[in-house]
């Protein structure tokens, strides 16, 4: 039985308690028991957030949100690891899902494997015209380009149409060549058209590639919708909640906002513009276009072509093929022409430079027409092999956007391309965000693989995913675990004018964020490849 006297103080803990629950604010989602790396100006954690509406409202310790909040979605994350949302800075999102519609060619070892895999592609798909992508001959046990002559032997009657990785190089059958009109005497300019014996081997690289493109079926909507909508499964897959599509034509740009607004697509977009006069002409006309979910505010422009396919513009020649230079893809004053155009918008400009003769016209480019306009954050895309002197013009503001999964699947050949000496100022992502105070990090993807553990292994391991080499690849230019999330997710955000919004889990922005079920901050080192993603949010909602 109640001491009559116990009845009045019982009576107001109820009251309090009653009170204390109708001052609780009601959120749609609390995440609790968590260790939530905020990402935020001190790097620091916490254990819990309220969202509301999408964005991030609060976040603090579970007693201080449990405590002021209240909701009927209660996430308990059981001590889970939540990092913000991956950004891929550098990326082929639209061209990637398109390569799921088409024949994969990553990881074969010979021709002859390509062969094979197309016969059973031919099969599967039936297709009228067979496009590929992915092939590498530097895998191979002949690091020699291939011919078309197994491509015409296997398929006489049908145009074969195969992507290297590096998306600057294709081998074609001699259907594909004759439906494209090209001979020993096309004009090569900016690329090259192998010539052997006073006949096309069927290599082609850079510029005159487009003659191939011109001639492969444009896909139609039903296949453009289910590349995007492809490609973001494997994006969520991975914890990739926002990406920059680098070198997009108005059109998808114009898709992709349609699908967003249907609610189909839901994956963030930065869309790079590919800056030619026309696109250049119509955005200029239309202004920066930005919703919550699509940022059209940059073009991508390209200065040179690849390294694996000697393609990039280098002051000396390759060290491999001392006639060699590689080319710029366009004259150095047709370069300067489009920059000025954009450095007079409102629009950023991000360039493809990777041999060091095409970052120092395109950083003495920038330079000179940002002369006196502040805060443009134009971005060197790759910026792969620098000359000392050119390290300094960094310090401009120039955010270099890198993908260290390049440095490892590079290593294996790259010295012999450049040199005991290039080679030491090639992959150096130290070196830049020594001099930027901010790099960008991406993967490429499709010319990488999209998972960005391996970005994450690879920058602060400067390791491939088998662990090689032991001591690591140009150890002084690995990123620490810090710098290295840094790069994924707030200087990313920074590189796309949206680190108000995205980038760090702090109140204010949106609720995009991944779970896992280990630590990246202190995971051993080799387990870092075999991390998988627990869960990924979009704006408050699980999208995995």
């Amino acid at each position: 039985m109640l001491n009559m006297k116990s009845i009045p103080l019982l009576f107001a803990l109820l009251l309090l308690f009653s009170c204390n629950q109708e001052n609780k604010i009601t959120v749609d989602t609390i995440i609790k028991n968590a260790k939530i790396y905020t990402v935020n100006d001190s790097f620091s954690t916490a254990e819990a957030m309220a969202i509301q509406d999408g964005k991030i409202i609060a976040v603090g310790t579970d007693t201080e949100i449990t405590k002021k909040y209240d909701s009927n979605n209660i996430i308990e994350a059981k001590g889970k690891f939540i990092y913000p949302g991956l950004i891929d800075a550098h990326c082929h999102f639209y061209g990637y899902g398109l390569n799921l519609q088409e024949a994969d060619l990553r990881g074969t070892k010979s021709m002859n494997e390509i062969v094979t895999r197309l016969k059973a592609f031919q099969k599967d798909k039936n297709p009228t015209f067979i496009v590929g992508n992915g092939w590498d001959q530097n895998d191979w046990e002949i690091k020699k380009y291939p011919t078309k002559a197994d491509l015409d032997l296997a398929f006489p009657n049908i145009p074969v149409v195969l992507n290297r990785v590096d998306g600057h190089a294709i081998i074609v059958n001699s259907v594909a060549l004759k439906l494209a009109g090209i001979t020993k005497d096309t004009n090569a300019d900016g690329g090259q058209i192998e010539i052997v014996n006073g006949e096309p081997t069927g290599i082609i690289v850079d510029n005159p590639m487009e003659l191939v493109f011109k001639i492969i079926p444009k896909p139609n909507r039903k296949i453009q919708i289910a590349a995007l909508l492809d490609a973001e499964k494997v994006m969520f897959e991975n914890g990739l909640t926002t990406i920059n599509d680098a070198g997009l034509d108005p059109d998808i740009i114009d898709l992709m906002d349609s699908l967003q607004k249907a609610k189909l697509l839901k994956i963030n977009i930065y869309a790079m513009i590919t800056a030619n006069q026309k696109n250049m002409d119509l955005y200029f006309k239309k202004g920066v276009y930005k919703t919550d979910n699509l940022n059209v505010r940059s073009f991508k422009m390209y200065g040179d072509g690849a390294l694996g396919s000697r393609g990039a513009c280098m002051h000396k020649p390759y060290s491999d093929k001392p006639n060699q230079f590689g080319a710029l893809l366009a004259k150095g004053p047709a370069l300067k022409a489009v920059a000025k155009q954009i450095a007079a918008s409102n629009f950023q400009l991000n360039t493809h430079a990777i041999g060091d003769s095409a970052n120092t016209v395109i950083l003495k480019i920038y330079k000179e027409v940002l002369t006196n306009k502040k805060d443009r954050r134009w971005k060197i895309e790759h910026a792969q092999v620098l000359r000392e002197a050119d390290f300094d013009y960094f310090k401009l503001g120039i955010i270099p956007s890198v993908q260290p999964t390049h440095a490892t699947s590079d290593m294996y050949w790259a010295e012999e391309r450049l040199g005991k000496e290039r080679i030491k100022n090639a992959y150096a992502y130290k070196k830049l965000l020594q001099k930027a105070g901010i790099v960008a990090l991406g993967t490429d993807f499709p010319v990488e693989e999209v998972n960005p553990m391996l970005t994450f292994h690879a920058a602060v391991a400067r390791k491939d995913s088998k662990e090689y080499p032991k001591d690591g690849f140009q150890m002084e230019n690995a990123l620490s675990r810090e710098e290295t999330i840094k790069g994924m997710t707030i200087w990313a955000a920074y590189s796309n004018f949206e680190e108000k919004e995205k980038g760090s889990l702090e109140a204010g922005k949106w609720a995009d964020f991944v779970m896992f079920d280990q630590d990246l901050m202190t995971i051993p080192e080799n387990e870092i490849v075999k991390l998988k993603v627990a869960n990924t949010y979009l704006k408050g909602v699980k999208v995995k």
